[in-house]
């Protein structure tokens, strides 16, 4: 009787392996049954903000001369803000930036000799920001009128900002989950299974570039100030159970 039990065991034994092996295969495969796809959503909107500033100097040998001038020259900017409807809760004007200049001197040969101290410059920059873009629009082309009166200054290209990005995005995720269903939802059908539940999802970078331009999207994000209609995109990448 011993003579019979060990192979009785032993069959026993495999029999047990292979039932075991196989459900494992078996429950792997199942598990591998996914649907990986990726939904998209777009939305153009307008920009509600807007930003811009404008850089004036003043060079003298006396640093205190310069200072008045430069003065002065606030006292005028800021008045002429005041006329174009800008407020002083819109304006901001930055500390002044004070360098000293100095030019080389060379002999005759050419050789550098040393250098002489040509005078003080003195620089000061006005930041403006407003929800009515019209009027700064308007007061960013119309600012080098000050440049008659004898104001050395340097207008920047306004900037455009939107306030509601986050419900934006928030707008978005929601519609580019939805278009990632959908797509599952498609092919699940076309291979004749149906879709089971979310097992994983990536949210993609979140994109603003200007309307109809030919911006390229960066890994880290593309965030256009320079277009006031822009376009927001984001993508859902979402991995899917197959039933």
């Amino acid at each position: 009787m011993k003579n019979f039990a060990l192979p009785i065991i032993i069959s026993i034994a495999a029999i047990a392996c292979f039932w075991i092996a196989a459900n494992a295969v078996t429950y792997k495969f199942r598990n591998a049954e996914t649907i990986t796809v990726t939904g998209l959503a777009e939305k153009d909107f307008s920009s509600d903000q807007i930003a811009w500033s404008a850089t004036y100097s003043r060079k003298s040998m006396d640093l205190k001369s310069a200072y008045a001038l430069l003065k002065a020259d606030e006292s005028s900017v800021k008045n002429y803000l005041h006329q174009k409807g800008v407020t002083d809760s819109e304006m901001v004007f930055n500390s002044i930036d004070i360098n000293k200049e100095f030019s080389n001197r060379f002999d005759a040969n050419g050789r550098e000799i040393g250098s002489e101290f040509t005078g003080y410059n003195l620089t000061q920059v006005v930041n403006v920001e407003s929800k009515d873009i019209p009027k700064i629009e308007k007061l960013s082309r119309e600012i080098t009128e000050l440049i008659q009166g004898g104001i050395e200054l340097n207008s920047s290209s306004p900037s455009y900002y939107y306030s509601r990005l986050s419900e934006l995005k928030i707008d978005l995720l929601a519609k580019a989950s939805a278009d990632a269903k959908l797509r599952a939802e498609t092919i699940a059908k076309n291979s004749g299974s149906s879709l089971g539940g979310i097992k994983k999802a990536t949210m993609g970078v979140f994109q603003i570039t200007g309307q109809n331009s030919n911006e390229d999207y960066s890994s880290g994000g593309v965030f256009n100030t320079s277009a006031k209609n822009k376009t927001a995109s984001i993508t859902m990448k979402i991995e899917f159970a197959v039933k």
